[in-house]
């Protein structure tokens, strides 16, 4: 029985509080819809005693869509549309209300921002095409979605903090100094990307795949505008979703955390399946335990082009990372944040080098 009690005690804890969705009030009158039209989902857990004042807003993942078919097929799927999201969301690691699982965080006012636009926020094209009916405006919702948030208290934060996971944590990087003209000059404000540095690498025919993928979302969205314009004028803006092109150029104390092996960026970036269409790379991609020596190499080198990427990162008091070697995608919501599934660097677990 004491078994079976400290099973449910510890699936409890790894499943974690439910929080309810809220959907964003007004969104149709302000034009802040998802692809398919649809009301903007968030939730939000309240914080209480030293956190009442404190905010973490967490922007959810789920990669892009790039074109209008790609979109088309997106807005039927939960990111694309609201109408199909769960009433409920397990808030884990970051989010977590447990000070044994989240020590720094635990009692903040703590929200996740669903993500239904493919664009991680940027995209803002007035028209809706009525042989589509698709929405792009992503960059609306980011800020009708700050602006309902700072009514319901945001307004009075002492410390705010933008993250988000893959897309989310591209998302992190690319508003950061947008989140921070938000909040109240006052607060103490800083962003934290987790697995959002995508870099611009080529795949293992030699092309620059996500470079023009890049290129495509950016033009499909109509995203120019909401990226920073000291990248823009430099010329493709696709290059400005690569956040090794623009977080010189931010002003807001930024934290990265990513794996120089992130299993993402291997399988979609580096060995996509347009560039192995016999699927020589399946396997390695699945379990890197099968990958053949030559395809241990190229990630290998894979790894030090990500390396690289990250030189252009002044190290001070306001900007730093955490870059371990997982192959895993996303780190910060789950076991991996705090306790004996995280990684050890410098004797700090994830949620310890992001507290302090």
């Amino acid at each position: 029985m004491l078994q079976i009690l400290f099973y449910m005690l510890i699936s409890s804890r790894i499943e974690g509080v439910l929080v309810d969705k809220t959907y964003l009030s007004n969104a149709a009158a302000k034009g802040a819809v998802c692809l398919d039209g649809s009301s903007p989902v968030y939730h939000l857990d309240r914080g209480s005693g030293t956190g009442i004042n404190s905010w973490l807003v967490h922007i959810e993942g789920g990669g892009w869509c790039q074109n209008v078919a790609d979109c088309l097929v997106r807005m039927n799927q939960k990111q694309g549309s609201s109408k199909d999201m769960a009433k409920q969301l397990a808030f884990n690691g970051i989010l977590s209300n447990e000070p044994q699982m989240n020590p720094d965080f635990y009692n903040w006012n703590r929200i996740k921002v669903r993500y239904c636009d493919g664009s991680s926020f940027t995209g803002d094209v007035k028209a809706v095409d009525p042989a589509t009916k698709l929405h792009f405006r992503g960059a609306r919702i980011f800020l009708a979605v700050m602006e309902e948030l700072l009514e319901k208290g945001m307004k009075k934060a002492e410390n705010a903090i933008l993250s988000g996971c893959s897309a989310g944590g591209l998302t992190s990087i690319l508003h950061c100094d947008s989140f921070r003209s938000l909040v109240p000059k006052g607060s103490k404000v800083k962003c934290i990307s987790d697995a959002g540095y995508f870099i611009n690498a080529k795949d293992i025919s030699g092309s620059s795949y996500i470079e023009d993928y890049y290129n495509d979302v950016v033009r499909t969205h109509g995203s120019t505008r909401n990226l920073p314009s000291s990248c823009t004028s430099k010329g493709k803006t696709g290059l400005c979703f690569f956040p090794q092109n623009i977080v010189q150029q931010i002003q807001t104390p930024l934290f990265i955390t990513n794996s120089a092996y992130d299993s993402w960026q291997i399988s979609h970036i580096l060995a996509p399946n347009v560039s192995d269409p016999n699927f020589t790379w399946l396997n390695c991609k699945n379990n890197i335990s099968n990958c053949s020596p030559s395809q241990l190499q190229t990630i290998q080198n894979f790894r030090l082009e990500f390396i690289n990427a990250l030189k252009g990162i002044s190290i001070s008091i306001s900007r730093g990372y955490y870059i371990n070697s997982c192959y895993t995608h996303c780190q910060t919501e789950g076991e991996t944040w705090f306790g004996t599934h995280s990684p050890i660097l410098n004797n700090k677990t994830i949620a310890k080098a992001v507290g302090d």
